[in-house]
Formats: structure tokens, C-alpha cells, sequence
């Protein structure tokens, strides 16, 4: 449903109530949840869910660049993050997970 049918079905619903009707009910008649209304007033018109803010651990873009360099080297070219990773500690270097390598 798009964010104008959403809002349509919203007003229709406030409509319904001001006569006096059930909010339940309303929504019932419309073919959708209260629940589903509840939801609708909550989130963002864009329909975006979660944060809006980076994580506080996120890698930067400089920590970003490294990993990237690394798994890029000859050295390293044909391997997975899960060989990477590992054969870095056994060198005392920590970068990023295997996941985050992944990821990147």
C-alpha cells in the first residue's frame, strides 16, 4: 500500500471515530489490523525502520580503506575473510572481523 493509501485509509479511520465509530472496527471495515494502523501512525511516511544514526562501532572510512588494502594484497587475494582474519592475529594485527571483511 502506498503512503497515500496509508494516509487515505488513516483519515478515513479518524472520520469513522469522530461519528462515533470503533477504531477496531473501522480499520476491520477497511480490510486491516488495528495493529496495522497503530503501526502505520509510528512509522515514518518513508516507511524507513530502525536507527537513523550510525552505529557508534561502525568502521571509518580510513579502517574501511585498510581492510579493503589488505584483502586486496597478493598475499591475501585468494583468501576468505576466515583465512584472513585468523593468519593476521597469529601477526598481532587486529583490523576488523571476519564478518566486517566480509561485509566490506
Amino acid at each position: 500500500m502506498s503512503s497515500e493509501e496509508r494516509l487515505r485509509c488513516r483519515q478515513l479511520v479518524e472520520e469513522a471515530v469522530a461519528e462515533g465509530a470503533h477504531r477496531r472496527k473501522a480499520c476491520e471495515i477497511l480490510g486491516f489490523s488495528l495493529r496495522t494502523l497503530e503501526r502505520w501512525e509510528t512509522t515514518p511516511e518513508d516507511g524507513r525502520k530502525g536507527p537513523s544514526t550510525k552505529p557508534s562501532n561502525a568502521l571509518t572510512a580510513e579502517e574501511r580503506s585498510r581492510v579493503l588494502a589488505v584483502a586486496n594484497n597478493s598475499e591475501f587475494a585468494n583468501l576468505t575473510p576466515w583465512q584472513i582474519v585468523p593468519r593476521l592475529a597469529d601477526r598481532g594485527e587486529y583490523l576488523a572481523s571476519e564478518l566486517s571483511f566480509y561485509r566490506i
